[in-house]
């Protein structure tokens, strides 16, 4: 993954990020409902307050992300809340790699049972891969995410 660099989000990425996940619904609702958790004024059923956003960057244009928070959701402690990488970076170690700079997120904030809602077979094998076991038809979760860490 050369020259991939990867840091936390900043507001100004808002309307990269919503353009990136703009392949279901439009730009404009992507930019209400990320700005609206970015800012902490959106909540996820059972979310609680601290949350994070990471994104990846190549050539100083964002090509992915990754948001995750604390939640009370199915007994969970954190929940992974998107995860989307460009097309023509996947397949290349982004998505991993967001999914542990999320990790060591979760693991600061004492929170290694974590949760995501499965999009589709895509993610559900990406998430298998990653160590993530079902938790119901639609949500899969990590029993201990700092796994991924030592990995």
């Amino acid at each position: 993954m050369s020259g991939m660099h990867f840091r936390e989000a900043m507001k100004d990425d808002i309307p990269f990020l919503a353009k990136i996940l703009s392949d279901w619904q439009t730009e404009e609702y992507w930019n209400r409902r990320v700005s609206g958790y970015f800012n902490r004024e959106l909540h996820p059923q059972k979310a609680l307050l601290p949350r994070i956003i990471y994104v990846a960057t190549s050539s100083e244009v964002v090509v992915g992300f990754i948001a995750g928070h604390l939640t009370e959701r199915f007994g969970c402690q954190g929940e992974l809340q998107w995860i989307n990488v460009v097309p023509k970076y996947r397949g290349k170690g982004v998505a991993l790699a967001l999914l542990r700079y999320l990790a060591q997120w979760f693991v600061a904030q004492r929170a290694l049972y974590v949760c995501v809602d499965v999009g589709g077979e895509g993610g559900r094998s990406f998430y298998i891969k990653s160590g993530a076991e079902s938790l119901n038809e639609h949500w899969m979760v990590w029993k201990d995410i700092s796994r991924l860490l030592n990995n």
